[in-house]
């Protein structure tokens, strides 16, 4: 029988952190000013560059100090902002100097990607999906699904927030995690995932491996304690 499960798909605005890269795209009524903003159309070197490649040569990655380097208008800080505050500020800054309301401004703004990192059991390295929202099960078969070996129920999302790192835990194997607030991945999230037990004492990788093992070692036991009772 089927069932319905509600899902809770609010969630809090991602604010940027260091390294975040953010892809800013500023049109007007007149776009041949509104290019000198524009990293892709006022630098030469990028020339040839599309797609996702071009991402990473024309997008604004967020510096150490929390700034963003945008073509004339310099150091921007947008530590800790959201997608759309970056927006607002960007266009504040642009108005003031630049253009009048009358110009019709209109900025977009996006992370370009969300990057993550999965280790354990699972595929292994940097990953890059091109999303603005990516869940934990996204990400998961990404990166090439965990292993048998794995522990699907307490898989660790390994998490920097402003203060400091923090480890979250989702069950996998749970319809329930649908509604966990982790249910969506962030960028620069670390997903980490443990091997199960049996692979941890070395006594296989399934529950039939593991019986057969038992069963092995019962039966060298037993031959064993034979041969000693014999002598």
């Amino acid at each position: 029988m089927d069932s319905l499960v509600k899902v809770q798909r609010i969630q809090k605005p991602y604010r940027l952190q260091v390294n975040d890269l953010l892809s800013i795209s500023i049109k007007t009524l007149d776009q041949d000013l509104a290019n000198m903003f524009n990293p892709s159309a006022s630098d030469g070197a990028t020339e040839g560059a599309t797609g996702e490649s071009g991402l990473y040569y024309d997008g604004f990655l967020v510096d150490v100090r929390g700034n963003i380097r945008i073509p004339t208008l310099g150091n921007v800080y947008v530590l800790g902002l959201t997608q759309e505050e970056v927006r607002t500020t960007v266009e504040d800054l642009l108005l003031k100097d630049y253009f009048k309301k009358e110009a019709k401004l209109f900025i977009t703004v996006k992370l370009a990607g969300i990057r993550y990192t999965t280790i354990g059991e699972i595929g292994s390295g940097s990953q890059v999906l091109y999303k603005s929202q990516v869940t934990i099960m996204e990400a998961i078969a990404n990166a090439g699904d965990i292993a048998v070996t794995g522990d699907r129920t307490d898989v660790k999302i390994v998490r920097t927030y402003p203060d400091g790192v923090r480890v979250h835990h989702i069950d996998v194997t749970s319809i329930n995690a649908v509604n966990s607030p982790f249910y969506y991945i962030q960028p620069n999230d670390l997903i980490v995932v443990d091997p199960l037990p049996q692979k941890a004492l070395g006594i296989g990788t399934t529950g039939l491996q593991s019986f057969t093992t038992a069963i092995s070692i019962l039966t060298l036991l037993t031959t064993t304690i034979l041969l000693f009772i014999r002598l």
